[in-house]
Formats: C-alpha cells, structure tokens, sequence
C-alpha cells in the first residue's frame, strides 16, 4: 500500500498523468478508482482510499454491484456524492458489455450467460427474465417478468410467453437467478421448465432453454445451470 502524499510522488507516477502518458490499461484497479474519488482524506492519500475500498468490498467485481448507500457504509471517507460517482461508472460499464453482447447471437449457455451475469448475479431477490431472440439467435429485447422473494421468483406461463408472441420472436431464454449463488434447480424451477415447455409447443413458441445464474466460486467463474445442456427435450 502506498502511504506517501501524492504531491511526493513523481508527476508520471500520478494516475491521471500515468493514464495519458500510458494509457488506462496500464493503470491497477486501485489507480484507476483514485482517478473517480480524486482526494484522500487526512493520514490517507486518494490511492490508499482505493485500495482500501477494494479490500473492504472484498473485489473490484464485488464493489461493482453496490449501490451508492452500501459503498459509503464500508469505507470512511467516502460520502455519497463520490459513491454516486462510482456506481455511474460501473454501471455503464456494465451496460456497454450487455451492448456489446447483445449484437452477438445467443447460441450456447456460456453467451447467455456472459450477457446476464452482469446484471442478474448480485441481485438480492430472484428475479425472472425472458430474452426475445430472432431466427439467427440475436437478441431482440430482455424483459422482466418479475422479482420475487429471496429464495423464490413468482411467474407464470402466460406472462413468460406473452413478450414472445407480442414481439413475433423466433423463439425465447428463461432465466432467473439465485441469489444464494448456488444455480442447482430447485424443483419448483423443474415444474415451471416443464409448464412452460409444454405451454410454449401447444403455442408454437420455440423455448430454447432455461438458465439458472448462480455467483462465481473460487473453481467455478461461469457458474449457472442450462436445462438445455442437461437433457430438456428439444424445442419446438
């Protein structure tokens, strides 16, 4: 950790200065959120704020989910106005990866995953989505469905099939999370897999899968569940 003052320390070793001279990528993430809190409080300079916000969040993906109120709860110093900052910049982050993925087809698990994650793993509550896809798989639009309680989503199949059949989509992705972070089904999701499977063939709806987004482990960093990959039957 560095504990100088910043004035002491060579102009081109300074964030903003080593970003110009060097460019963002050459910058640690402690670096580049000092660039986004700007000062330090007394006896810490901006940078060992940085890092210690990172340390008390416990990752930089994990800080990337809280909210403005939580970030000013876990590190002195740091009022809501540069908290509020922060969540700005993560969050359009993360919406330009979900644009990014968005323009390429959703063929397997691992894409739906990629373009979820972001938005769905942190959540506190479950909440079910449906992806709207044309016929080369490209996403059409998301739609929330609903968001339940802690440890159960309330749906139903004639609101998780309407979005489909208004959009005229070529088919459609359930998805949900847990916010326990274990994606294993539980056998309520089993029993709406197979209501919907067997709402959608009687409408003509293509249901291509159904995944369960879970939270990264220590061995597992892509950690869901596919009923596609696990033997649901093939889609109408």
């Amino acid at each position: 950790m560095i504990s100088r003052k910043l004035q002491d320390l060579p102009s081109q070793s300074l964030p903003r200065e080593k970003l110009i001279r060097q460019g963002r990528h050459s910058l640690s993430n402690a670096e580049l959120l000092a660039i986004f809190l700007r000062m330090g409080i007394k006896g810490k300079n901006v940078l060992d704020m940085s890092s210690d916000l990172i340390q008390a969040a416990g990752s930089l993906d994990a800080l990337a989910h809280m909210e403005a109120t939580e970030i000013t709860e876990i590190c002195k110093g740091i009022g809501m106005a540069k908290a509020s900052t922060l969540c700005a910049a993560f969050e359009l982050g993360a919406r330009a990866l979900r644009e990014t993925l968005a323009r390429r087809p959703l063929n397997t698990p691992e894409d739906i995953y990629d373009y979820l994650t972001t938005a769905m793993r942190w959540k506190d509550k479950e909440t079910v989505l449906v992806l709207l896809l044309d016929a080369q798989c490209r996403l059409i639009k998301p739609v929330e469905i609903s968001t339940g309680t802690l440890n159960e989503s309330i749906a139903h199949p004639r609101d998780i099939l309407r979005p489909a059949i208004i959009h005229n989509a070529y088919g459609f992705i359930l998805a949900h999370n847990h916010p326990s972070g274990n994606p294993a089904p539980s056998q309520a999701d089993d029993t709406l897999t197979g209501r919907i499977r067997e709402s959608a063939k009687l409408l003509g709806v293509r249901f291509l899968d159904h995944i369960i987004i879970g939270k990264p482990t220590a061995t597992v960093q892509r950690n869901y569940y596919s009923y596609n990959s696990y033997g649901m039957k093939k889609p109408v």
